[in-house]
């Protein structure tokens, strides 16, 4: 495991014949020799892959047995001078009964011996034929095996330096209550399976979501193998599925239907595990659990040069279009029954919004049109006003009306020049003063005109302002801070540009859809400063305080994941690679924790908004943060950062 807690494992679908444990056993070996020297330190074979698994009547020959054996010291043999575990099938005899094991090696030994649980009886492959079931085989250690020792039994937890580990084979994940559950449990942030699937219609669909449904449940990586070409094909094929997954996201898959040897690869991150159980209640009950045989493995192990894996750069933004568009529906319908239900229970005769013709408030807009459509109300009691100001530009000011025109809401035009001016009059704020009070006036100019209309109208004020926003206290306080109800209050800045471009796409027509689409493609601005000398916008927030895709970045993988500065740094560079600096990167998450602690108190402040998401920073239920907690122990490791 390198310093920041990543795992490097793998699954290997080797070349086989049938029976021919030589054959097999040379494969294997070879497959282990060059994942040890790609830096792999957990392999997994598939279920009976030393013999293979359609021996049939073959496994109650005492020669395949021993032969079998044999090999496994071979492959243990192989293990003496490399640093790497490898888990292979074959059976195992003991006493009068035969089991279908998982055997793990390491350093020259069998480490221990797991047998299956669970055997089949299914027409094709009837297992409790040849094989015993090892449900209620508790460990012993058995002398003289493959000229060792080794622990048999089900009971069998595995550790390579403090990293827990189980092992199971093919059906038992199949059950209602499979092994893996219990040695998650018991500590376990990896497990293995072992399997041998012949395939038929669907069944990889099928598969593939046992694994990361149950790799999810238990807050695991879950390693799955299984036979390939080469087995039997007398009365079915077997594809060679292959999977990792990590707490529900699927990591590596393998190809199907391949001729040659195959190997999927992933750097699993016991870090983030561990942090999902603690957030956990699952692993704070008092769930009965066995009593297992702990077997200690201690490698020296040498930093791998290279992460396998890949660092989503946009953790908020599905990376197909397919799952952007799914992703963009159900946060709009989560918003647009969020706002239904709030408008129900107040009975509220209108809605306000401010609409600046930006990418916050048209989404806003469009969220509450949507909201009026499903509870049959005329859109005409949404009033949305523009209120130009000091760095209103044409393009921002004439989409708003256009969309205000076009989706045939009642529209308003109050400036709010006049009245700011008077206000700086009357503070003693000096004529050419740009600072921060001259742009939180205009702010709480505007939420001071929404709120009165909306006590005039009888109606609710509409939030618009973002999570990624709220994370960098990037809103007035009192101001744009404040609504009645934050439609888009957990929905952060990467994903608003799509949703707007998703709506634009599916439902806008016309000019709507022109305004729309320009929306999107105008630069997030509060526009609070005076336009340049071209009309255009002068104050560009990105400029200000940083990338958004590097904020909510951050945002992610601090309050989501839980990791450390160091660790957000590192997969940060790998992220963005090509696209920011290092230093630049550095520079704005230095930004992004300073600003994240000093803002808590305008999250602790914050109105009522729908939960879209997997963070919500509101202080009632997700985020619950004192408003004047330290960020010292953040900013002194982003200050020893390089």
């Amino acid at each position: 495991m390198n310093k920041y807690g990543y795992l490097k494992v793998a699954a290997c679908i080797p070349s086989l014949n049938v029976a021919d444990c030589d054959f097999n056993t040379t494969h294997i070996i070879d497959n282990i020799r060059k994942a040890a020297d790609r830096g792999i330190r957990i392999i997994a074979f598939p279920e009976l892959s030393i013999t293979s698994y359609t021996c049939g009547d073959l496994f109650l020959h005492p020669t395949l047995l021993q032969q079998s054996e044999a090999s496994l010291g071979k492959i243990a043999d192989a293990t003496m001078d490399i640093p790497i575990i490898a888990i292979v099938g074959l059976p195992v005899m003991v006493g009068n009964a035969i089991y279908n094991c998982a055997a793990v090696v390491a350093q020259g030994e069998i480490v221990g011996l797991v047998p299956k649980c669970y055997t089949p009886n299914y027409s094709e492959f009837a297992e409790d034929r040849w094989f015993a079931s090892g449900r209620n085989i508790e460990s012993e250690y058995i002398d003289n095996f493959a000229n060792r020792g080794a622990f048999f039994g089900r009971d069998q937890l595995f550790e390579l330096n403090g990293i827990r580990f189980g092992v199971e084979i093919c059906e038992d994940v199949w059950t209602p209550s499979p092994p893996s559950t219990q040695q998650a449990l018991s500590g376990a942030k990896v497990i293995f399976n072992l399997s041998a699937s012949p395939e038929i219609i669907g069944k990889h669909d099928t598969l593939r979501h046992i694994v990361s449904q149950h790799s999810m449940r238990t807050h695991t990586a879950y390693v799955y193998v299984s036979s390939g070409f080469g087995e039997s094909s007398a009365d079915v094929v077997f594809a060679g599925n292959s999977f990792i997954a990590e707490d529900g996201s699927m990591l590596a898959i393998g190809k199907r239907f391949e001729i040659g040897e195959r190997l999927i690869v992933a750097d699993v991150d016991v870090e983030a595990l561990q942090n999902s159980r603690i957030r956990s209640n699952t692993y704070t009950s008092d769930y009965p659990t066995p009593d297992y045989v702990i077997n200690k493995i201690e490698m020296e192990l040498t930093p791998s040069k290279t992460l396998d894996r890949k660092i989503d750069a946009t953790p908020f933004v599905p990376s197909s279009e397919r799952d952007k568009n799914k992703r963009c529906e159900e946060i709009f319908s989560i918003q647009t029954l969020g706002l239904a239900k709030r408008l129900v229970h107040t009975k509220c005769k209108s809605t306000v919004i401010g609409i600046s013709g930006g990418l916050d408030s048209t989404l806003a807009l469009l969220v509450t049109v949507n909201a009026y459509d499903k509870l049959g109300l005329d859109r005409k009691g949404i009033i949305g006003i523009t209120m130009p100001g000091f760095g209103t530009t044409d393009r921002t000011y004439n989409n708003a009306l256009t969309l205000m025109e076009e989706l045939g809401i009642t529209s308003r035009e109050i400036s709010i020049v006049a009245a700011c001016r008077q206000h700086f009059t009357d503070i003693g704020l000096p004529d050419g003063d740009r600072s921060v009070t001259y742009e939180n006036a205009q702010a709480r100019e505007r939420t001071q005109i929404l709120m009165d209309v909306a006590n005039m109208e009888g109606g609710l004020v509409i939030g618009t302002g973002d999570m990624s926003e709220l994370a960098l206290g990037w809103a007035t306080y009192n101001g744009d801070h404040m609504s009645m109800y934050g439609v888009n209050a957990s929905v952060p800045k990467t994903i608003i540009r799509h949703l707007v471009g998703w709506y634009a796409d599916n439902f806008a027509e016309g000019k709507a859809k022109e305004a729309l689409y320009d929306v999107v493609n105008t630069p997030v601005s509060p526009e609070l400063l005076p336009t340049d000398e071209n009309g255009q916008i002068s104050q560009k927030t990105e400029d200000l305080v940083g990338p958004y895709e590097l904020h909510d970045f951050f945002l992610y993988n601090f309050v989501r994941m839980g990791f450390s500065p160091a660790k957000i740094l590192f997969l940060a560079d790998q992220a963005f690679e090509g696209k920011y600096e290092h230093a630049t990167i550095l520079y704005w998450m230095r930004t992004f924790f300073r600003r994240f602690f000093a803002q808590q108190f305008k999250r602790s402040a914050m109105p009522d908004g729908p939960k879209v998401g997997t963070i919500s920073l509101t202080a009632r239920a997700d985020w619950r943060m004192p408003s004047d907690a330290s960020a010292a122990l953040w900013i002194k490791e982003c200050e020893e950062l390089e």
